[in-house]
């Protein structure tokens, strides 16, 4: 059996982080002065804590489970951060009632997402080699020592923005620029994106009660619709040498042609158009197949195509190019253009034909969709419900970047994206360009609309296979378990997918991940 990607760890902390731990610490001043009348959490021997979560996000939290307890040695600059470990927060006496859990406030946020971001997680395999810890001892430049302080400036910061410490922040942001190096190592490439992003959120700061900030009234449906010249060169070379959205059309694709087995006239809905990449490969691959197809298999008559979204003459392009591929494999092609995004589309825009089986397709898309409130996405949902599709197929990144509380949303990236940004190392040589712009041009935009952006504006919505299931059941949606774990295997094998890259089945999803680390999880869905 594939080993899990999600490892629930509990760790005893022999040093403490004084810089951030310490009472004493002058970022804990805004706090006392924002409130005053909050109480202080006291120091404690005990590695348990109880981690507050809102109301929407306890249902995530189930029995209370008492894990093994251990002791090792590991970086506690870097302590890997998930919220699949929640379990190490769990491990509270079962003889405690709920009564006797003491009300938590802003500022015991403020603490207990400090100490799980240092605590949980931190025996992963891929914390301890994206650092190398156990060289670093031995090298005289000092650089765990900067790794350490890298990462203790960043949160520091993180705390001051969340704060509206201004002053503080930028001068915590003055040392951090020059620390943060762009061509450095994995992590100072990550960081150098979060303080753009961070920088952003600090001018966009405004009085408490003004809400006056950033809707510039432009409809879009993922951020790719107002990329410049530069983005979109690096998301294609993303595309080109990041596994991530390649597996998905793999996994969508294979899950479409079992859908389509034996029938002659079929349709796509694909809800904007893997983001609006050229040449239409997800469409490519499934028209190829279609054609391979032979004997009793081939009896296609009619494939229609049904792209949603708002670039028109991109998705123009996309559709004439395809078109001329079909007809040369001998496959009847018929594309069509839905110019609305997912919020305002009614199933009255979908020409649906009573003999015609329907797939829908979303490649990371229906996350930007989610909300404050469950509004949006149910409307979504339902509309997609009502078109009574064989089935939904849905590529997402397993990762929650959707939480209430900012600091919250910061850490969560920060680990997703070092993942990340770890896999581009074993990837790409330190000084390559293409490194270099598909992380400044390409993930720095995403890390910097999850950190610095609110409201409507904030897009990247990303949340976890498990909160996806829990939205989908509500809708009406029941899962369909993909059971294709070995060609996913072979599929990364015969694509040379860089080592350290994983796939693996989790409650029916197919989920990519590196090493230790989900990074995009697939997922069917029937009405």
């Amino acid at each position: 059996m594939s080993p899990s990607l999600y490892y629930p760890v509990t760790t005893t902390f022999k040093n403490e982080v004084e810089y951030l731990e310490n009472d004493e610490n002058p970022l804990m001043g805004c706090y006392a002065s924002l409130c005053p009348n909050l109480p202080i959490l006291e120091n404690s021997a005990s590695s348990s804590w109880i981690l507050p979560f809102p109301d929407h996000e306890t249902e995530t939290i189930r029995d209370h489970k008492k894990v093994k307890r251990s002791t090792v040695t590991i970086p506690i600059w870097f302590a890997n951060f998930s919220s699949h470990s929640n379990s190490f927060f769990n491990s509270i006496n079962s003889s405690n009632s709920v009564s006797s859990i003491p009300r938590l406030h802003f500022r015991d946020h403020i603490r207990t997402y400090k100490q799980r971001y240092f605590a949980a997680e931190a025996v992963e395999e891929a914390a301890e080699e994206s650092f190398n810890y156990n060289n670093c001892e031995a090298e005289e430049d000092g650089s765990c020592a900067d790794g350490m302080r890298l990462v203790q400036l960043l949160i520091a910061c993180a705390e001051a923005v969340a704060c509206r410490d201004k002053s503080h922040a930028s001068v915590l942001l003055s040392e951090l620029k020059s620390n943060a190096l762009v061509f450095g190592s994995s992590f100072q490439r990550v960081a150098s994106c979060f303080v753009q992003g961070l920088i952003e959120r600090l001018t966009l700061i405004q009085p408490i009660g003004n809400n006056s900030v950033g809707l510039d009234g432009k409809s879009m449906m993922n951020i790719m619709d107002a990329a410049s010249e530069e983005m979109e060169e690096a998301f294609k070379l993303v595309y080109e040498i990041c596994p991530h959205i390649q597996f998905g059309h793999f996994v969508a694709n294979s899950i479409i042609l079992e859908a389509f087995e034996g029938e002659s006239f079929v349709h796509v809905v694909d809800l904007g158009v893997s983001l609006g990449l050229p040449h239409g490969h997800q469409w490519r691959g499934l028209i190829q197949s279609l054609a391979n197809r032979s004997g009793s298999q081939r009896v296609l008559r009619r494939l229609r195509i049904t792209a949603v979204g708002l670039c028109i003459a991109r998705i123009q392009v996309i559709g004439e190019e395809l078109s001329i591929y079909a007809k040369n494999l001998g496959i009847h092609l018929e594309f069509s253009i839905v110019e609305k995004n997912l919020e305002n589309l009614k199933p009255e825009d979908i020409k649906v034909n009573e003999k015609e089986v329907l797939v829908v397709n979303s490649i990371l898309q229906l996350h930007c969709v989610v909300k404050e409130s469950r509004g949006a996405l149910n409307s979504v949902l339902q509309m997609i419900h009502g078109l009574s599709p064989k089935v939904l197929v849905m590529v997402e990144q397993d990762s929650g970047h959707n939480g209430p509380f900012f600091l919250g949303r910061f850490m969560e990236s920060l680990h997703y994206y070092s993942a990340i940004f770890d896999s581009l190392d074993a990837m790409l040589p330190k000084y390559d360009t293409k490194r270099a712009k598909m992380e400044q041009f390409y993930f720095a935009e995403e890390i910097k609309n999850i950190v610095s952006c609110e409201g409507p504006l904030r897009m990247e919505r990303h949340e976890k296979v498990d909160q996806w299931r829990r939205r989908m059941s509500r809708a009406g949606f029941q899962g369909s378990p993909i059971k294709m774990v070995v060609q996913a295997k072979q599929w990364l094998l015969k694509n040379k997918v860089c080592d350290g890259y994983i796939v693996v089945e989790e409650k029916g999803c197919l989920v990519l991940g590196w090493k230790s680390k989900p990074i995009v999880a697939v997922s069917c869905w029937k009405c």
